[in-house]
């Protein structure tokens, strides 16, 4: 795999497809709502009919959930974390770069994070619904429920706590809760296979220096229009 891939132009490639270099948004609507509660602006890596990879620079401005007194939700207890009021504010990402790959109709996309000098970290499984495409961008819903895999290959779960916790609360049904678990399941399967995309040299890749960091624009919550798988 290639180092690097060049920017391609701020518009969508052919066939629905947006080029390399392309700024869009990655946006996850609230647990049992349908406001957006989650923005962040990424650039496209890579956006073909088996796989959709994208950038988050550090520094990039994002909107992130907090407490409606403006607390930050992992300092508040997992008791009272979901049912306080909420607001949602623009902050910026301090940390190392993301690169997030997700195929189509897959209910978890697998992130990338590297320690500063590119040493890689880890591979982060979120599960959340199969993205649904639109003209700006991408949108989803988180499931709670994470797996942590190392360059070991080993791998454990995370935040089966806040799993329970939104059953607990209403925020998930029995029923999308054994979902989520099922798909759990299924990307362990993957995990353990080295399948896609864990065993196709992503650690290795780098993003063209030339790439600015996408802004947060005004309207990022607006309604999306879908564009197709």
């Amino acid at each position: 795999m290639a180092q690097t891939e060049s920017a391609a132009g701020g518009a969508a490639a052919r066939g629905g497809r947006w080029a390399p270099g392309t700024p869009i948004l990655w946006r996850y609507r609230e647990n049992a709502g349908e406001r957006f509660h989650i923005c962040r602006p990424v650039t496209v890596v890579r956006d073909t009919a088996d796989l959709l990879a994208v950038w988050m620079a550090p520094g990039t401005e994002v909107v992130r959930p907090v407490l409606a007194d403006g607390t930050p939700l992992h300092r508040e207890p997992l008791t009272t974390r979901y049912t306080k009021p909420r607001a949602v504010r623009r902050d910026r990402w301090f940390g190392t770069g993301v690169l997030k790959l997700a195929r189509p109709g897959e209910p978890w996309s697998v992130w990338l994070f590297w320690e500063p000098g590119w040493r890689f970290k880890n591979w982060y499984v979120n599960l959340e619904q199969p993205l649904a495409r639109w003209s700006g961008g991408v949108d989803s819903q988180d499931h709670f429920l994470d797996i942590a895999v190392a360059p070991d290959r080993s791998w454990r779960w995370l935040d089966e706590d806040e799993f329970a916790e939104a059953q607990a609360v209403g925020l998930m049904t029995p029923g999308q809760a054994a979902a989520v678990r099922e798909a759990g399941a299924r990307a362990v399967e993957r995990i353990a296979a080295w399948g896609a995309p864990f065993g196709d040299g992503w650690p290795d890749w780098r993003p063209d220096p030339g790439w600015p960091i996408p802004e947060l624009p005004g309207d990022w919550d607006r309604a999306g229009v879908s564009v197709g798988p």
